[in-house]
């Protein structure tokens, strides 16, 4: 379809516009700059404050995200905890903007700062953070996964081991002598001989 494939609309819990973030999603193999000169006529056709293009090919000097002629680029692993971001972002900046109401200079610097290395940086380090933790809780998942199957593959060789050590004394000593371990019985033994008992 014409235009940005989704628009954001930032709002507070109470309900108060702070501003719209337009994104687009490209899922080809080739990085193509014309994507963002595009992005920025949808920006202003739809008078988005920020603009995000998620694509599955980032430019050769992007790692992960990055801001790219005023655009955000980022992954699809990047993309929640930068949304997440910019969305604070707004919030952030919609509350400082209220709280000048009537200064239209600070406005302007408010507006200008969406656009700054300042604000850029505390984005990236917003998502690197993100990243950062989803790639350890990945891990954390996998080691605790293996560890988990290597205790359950030992549990059953303990189990397997006793079973067959009482089954070996079972043959020296006799069924009779060695009292008897339920967890080591199939289900149902000894119910035939109660029954014919109480019948006696």
């Amino acid at each position: 379809m014409r235009g940005a494939d989704v628009l954001q609309r930032v709002r507070t819990e109470s309900g108060q516009d702070c501003g719209t973030i337009i994104w687009e999603t490209k899922r080809t193999r080739n990085w193509q700059r014309g994507w963002l000169a595009k992005l920025r006529e949808d920006q202003r056709e739809h008078r988005a404050e920020i603009a995000a293009l998620l694509t599955m090919a980032l430019p050769p000097e992007v790692k992960n995200f990055a801001l790219v002629e005023g655009i955000w680029v980022t992954d699809f692993a990047s993309a929640p905890g930068l949304a997440a971001a910019l969305r604070q972002g707004l919030i952030a900046v919609a509350g400082a903007r209220r709280a000048e109401t009537g200064k239209q200079e600070k406005a302007q610097v408010l507006y200008s700062y969406l656009s700054s290395t300042a604000f850029r940086q505390r984005i990236e380090a917003i998502v690197e953070a993100f990243v950062t933790m989803k790639a350890d809780l990945d891990a954390e998942k996998r080691a605790m996964t293996k560890q988990w199957a290597k205790r359950e593959k030992q549990l059953e060789q303990v189990v397997q081991t006793t079973a067959l050590m009482y089954g070996d004394l079972q043959g020296i000593v006799g069924q009779t002598t060695l009292p008897e371990i339920a967890t080591l019985e199939l289900p149902g033994a000894g119910e035939t001989g109660d029954r014919s008992g109480g019948a006696a």
